[in-house]
């Protein structure tokens, strides 16, 4: 049998800490899976997945006290963590469904931006305790 060259036995040094690693970000991504699969089954009875809930909370989450607030696509784009394309879909969805509704941005006419409408702020208001509770009982480790 041949000697292990020099990288070959850094790579057997290093398997095991790299091992590691690979099964923490399997575990993150099982973890996300699975409360993902948990959010769309508790919201799927009022038409939402756990997608549309983001991007309703986040439209939330910056309204003022008169309930007014828009946000260009791409700030929306950048918390929720879904493509243009996809999230344009989405609230193309969102709007049919009276939810939110788009205009043109003033500063910038090639933008678009987004509002909530009352129904789509009471139907958030609604859920969220739904959702914060699944993210309670899927992150929050059991005592």
């Amino acid at each position: 049998m041949a000697a292990k060259t020099a990288e070959q036995g850094l790579a057997d040094q290093a398997e095991p800490a790299e091992q590691g690693l690979v099964d923490q970000w399997r575990g993150i991504l099982s973890l996300h899976a699975r409360t993902l699969g948990e959010l769309d089954r508790e919201l799927h009875p009022y038409g939402l997945c756990a997608s549309d809930f983001e991007v309703l909370d986040v439209l939330a989450e910056g309204a003022s006290d008169d309930g007014g607030c828009t946000f260009r696509v791409q700030e929306i784009s950048a918390q929720v963590h879904l493509s243009q394309s996809a999230l344009s879909r989405l609230i193309g969805r969102l709007e049919k469904d009276g939810l939110v509704e788009r205009g043109m941005c003033s500063e910038d006419r090639r933008g678009v931006r987004v509002s909530l409408t009352g129904k789509g702020r009471a139907l958030h208001t609604e859920v969220r305790p739904l959702q914060r509770a699944v993210l309670r009982r899927m992150l929050v480790p059991a005592l």
